[in-house]
């Protein structure tokens, strides 16, 4: 491929299972993607060397279809609340604790709820701050984010941070700093990162890292996101009231906001980008419930004559189990999924019609939490590609769907490499 082709931006997501990434013209069409599992390096995924083995090897995959000299920008995304510490050089120096890795340390836990707002993402033992507090011992030079290290790697700097992935260590999103009440927790204020906002240019490649991918020594590198917002952004959603659904094992919904919302009681709080804030929440519901009645092959087959424009009149909450935590916030909620037709085409469609209402509850719920109004919505998941659910959906929700342009979360985080690039005049 020649540079007549254009500027390229990179974007990088490093997941649970692998890394992937994606090369991204200034129309925002895709002109390259690669993947590599973690698994292929060793069997503890937890291991950052692993990550940046896999991260290294799907980024050569990628340059193998592009041109090099037309990379203008790197971008990378992390899992949420996965953090390590390092020391002064960015060596690793602990095992890092995954984002549903719990702190155990109750002096930790008690500490930060002593000193945290009622409505901070930093509260829990899951939160990054508690894993913070965990790390911190003599030697530790910084605490880190997954994607931070990562990117890193790229810059050779250790001491930048993004503001989505800070959140849950306790970034404050609407004074854009570190709050001072992190102090009291006990946590040395020196081991957090510098934050900028998604998208932001954080530096310029480092020099050994553009010698072993082969790119210019211009490219620079991008503050990125968490793997959650990375996936907003790829499927286009970019204007307030903008809604993406993810049908999975679990229904999530997220919604593009002029204001930040928090609820922690439904497990709700606010990423910021740039000047809105991403809210959402997630059910109990979604595809693991349907798959304890049917196999995916019977739902393909049901659903093909289910007819999505009646009701079968019947209320059914599905749930896996008993408990909900959005849009109804109750740990006793049961499931709801009688009476049960004789026919399995009318009870499968009972439980669409069941889990569709749950997600218009959901972005209602956002509504009378202070979100805007929802204009629309991008799905993704593998029920996104049920034609009948689908069309259940939208006579529930009665906005327009509208296609996501991609369900790759490196494509969103190539978004971000994009925007820095522009604003670098880059491209």
């Amino acid at each position: 491929m020649s540079p007549s082709h254009g500027p390229l931006a990179i974007g990088i997501d490093i997941g649970t299972s692998g890394a992937r990434a994606v090369a991204m013209r200034p129309d925002f069409s895709i002109a390259a993607h690669s993947a590599v599992a973690l698994e292929r390096f060793g069997p503890n995924g937890r291991d950052p060397a692993v990550w940046w083995e896999a991260v290294g090897a799907t980024l050569a995959e990628l340059l193998k279809s592009v041109d090099h000299a037309a990379v203008r920008s790197i971008a990378v995304d992390g899992t949420s609340g996965t953090l390590l510490p390092v020391d002064s050089a960015g060596r690793p120096l602990a095992e890092p604790l995954m984002y549903n890795d719990k702190v155990a340390d109750d002096a930790i836990l008690a500490a930060v709820a002593r000193a945290a707002p009622a409505t901070s993402a930093a509260l829990g033992a899951t939160s990054g701050l508690a894993k913070a507090l965990s790390f911190q011992r003599p030697g530790v030079a910084a605490v880190l984010h997954q994607a931070d290290w990562i990117a890193g790697q790229l810059s050779g700097r250790f001491d930048i941070s993004d503001e989505n992935n800070a959140l849950k260590t306790g970034y404050d999103v609407e004074a854009r700093c570190w709050p001072d009440w992190i102090a009291a927790t006990g946590l040395r204020m020196e081991l957090l990162p510098g934050v900028v906002g998604p998208g932001d240019v954080a530096s310029t490649i480092a020099a050994s890292a553009a010698e072993l991918f082969g790119l210019p020594r211009d490219v620079i590198v991008v503050a990125g996101t968490t793997d959650g917002c990375a996936s907003f952004l790829a499927t286009g959603a970019a204007t307030v009231g903008d809604g993406v659904t993810a049908l999975g094992s679990s229904l999530t919904i997220k919604i593009l906001s002029d204001r930040p919302i928090s609820a922690p009681h439904f497990g709700i709080y606010s990423h910021r980008l740039g000047d809105a804030y991403l809210a959402g929440g997630a059910s109990n519901s979604g595809g693991k419930v349907l798959a304890q009645h049917f196999s995916l092959a019977r739902i393909i087959e049901l659903s093909a004559v289910i007819d999505p424009m009646t009701e079968t009149g019947l209320d059914y909450y599905p749930l896996p189990a008993t408990g909900e935590r959005f849009p109804i916030a109750d740990p006793a909620l049961p499931p709801r999924l009688v009476p049960r037709p004789v026919d399995d085409a009318d009870y499968l469609k009972a439980m669409l019609e069941g889990i569709a209402a749950i997600e218009a509850l959901g972005y209602s719920r956002l509504a009378e939490l202070g979100a805007p109004r929802l204009t629309s919505v991008r799905s993704v998941g593998g029920g996104a590609a049920n034609p009948a659910w689908t069309a259940i959906r939208q006579r529930k929700l009665g906005v327009d769907f509208l296609p996501a342009l991609s369900d790759e979360a490196a494509a969103g985080t190539a978004r971000l490499a994009l925007m820095g690039a522009g604003t670098a005049g880059l491209l």
